[in-house]
């Protein structure tokens, strides 16, 4: 059973970063610091864990249940857990939905299996759903890719999961698209079940806010889920002045964490927790490698100009 039964993804959904040791082992103490800190943030609703931003598809099956555990141990009773799902094969992922839901996780976000980048039907992609549906109970998120890339749904194929699959709740919309997005906003979330829009348009959030999504899923709330609260809490309450002022802090951080090239991404976010004191090292697994002295004083002049870092840090830091 969950710890938060009744929980349903929405609002703003941080997903944090996993901490690693020089030797590439999990670090469980800065893990532990790291969870801690976002779970503290007023106004998030959940936290993400086993997806991109806690480098996935580096970890073995029972390191996702070791991170799972330790999630649960500190901060499960606080707030839910929303699990990745990362599989190729459907019954690897019927398997992990098991393993998250007898952990006590809220939700599961499925991501797309790589072998749909040669190709989907529907049909494919209904079972794939079907799969772990039967698997568990918990609220089912899609990982919404841009359609370009292969594994992104279209717009036939999502309607068919939406009435098919009565445990989809929500999509985490990376379609890419401003068209395309608004599409999703103002059809899904207007079902007769209403399936939630999660953004994780994370270079354009105020305006994907504004077209009305319910809520917002981003590696980048590892660093600033404060800021994406703020945001969040402004546009619904269409004060869209204070919209953006807020934005205008986070846009340079936005400029930085998602350059090219984009594998790099949770890379920078690690090097910021370090560069503000929130974590000890920024260490990824391979073929992830460390960042080169002139991206982390890029990352610093960000964090500067985002009001999170003092001038005198970053000649501190230089």
């Amino acid at each position: 059973m969950p710890r938060h039964a009744d929980y349903l993804p929405h609002g703003v959904v941080p997903a944090v970063l996993l901490s690693f040791n020089e030797d590439f082992s999990i670090d469980e103490q800065g893990f532990r610091s790291h969870l801690r800190d976002v779970a503290a943030t007023e106004g998030i609703s959940a936290i993400t864990i086993n997806a991109h931003s806690t480098e996935v598809a580096s970890c073995i099956f029972e390191e996702q249940q070791q991170v799972l555990e330790m999630a649960q141990d500190e901060v499960g009773d606080r707030v839910p857990l929303v699990h990745g799902v990362w599989a190729d094969g459907s019954l690897e992922a019927a398997q992990i939905a098991k393993m998250a839901a007898a952990g006590g996780a809220s939700a599961l976000l499925v991501f797309p299996p790589a072998p749909f980048t040669m190709g989907q039907s529907p049909r494919m992609v209904v079972e794939h759903f079907k799969r772990i549906a039967d698997a568990t109970d918990l609220p089912l998120i899609a990982f919404q890719y841009p359609l370009a890339t292969g594994q992104g749904y279209p717009k036939d194929t999502l309607l068919q999961i939406c009435e098919l699959i009565p445990t989809l709740r929500a999509i985490k919309d990376w379609s890419n698209n401003v068209r395309q997005h608004e599409w999703h906003v103002r059809t899904l979330q207007s079902l007769p079940r209403p399936v939630n829009v999660l953004s994780t348009h994370s270079t354009w959030l105020f305006s994907s806010l504004v077209l009305g999504c319910n809520g917002l899923l981003s590696g980048s709330g590892s660093v600033i889920a404060d800021l994406q609260s703020q945001l969040f809490r402004a546009v619904r309450n269409n004060d869209l002045a204070e919209g953006k002022r807020i934005n205008d802090r986070i846009f340079p951080l936005m400029r930085v964490f998602y350059a090219e090239p984009a594998s790099n991404m949770h890379n920078r976010m690690k090097e910021a927790l370090v560069l503000l004191s929130r974590q000890r090292r920024a260490v990824v697994r391979p073929p992830l490698v460390k960042l080169d002295a002139a991206e982390i004083e890029r990352i610093t002049s960000a964090l500067v100009a985002a009001g999170l870092l003092a001038a005198t840090k970053k000649r501190d830091a230089a």
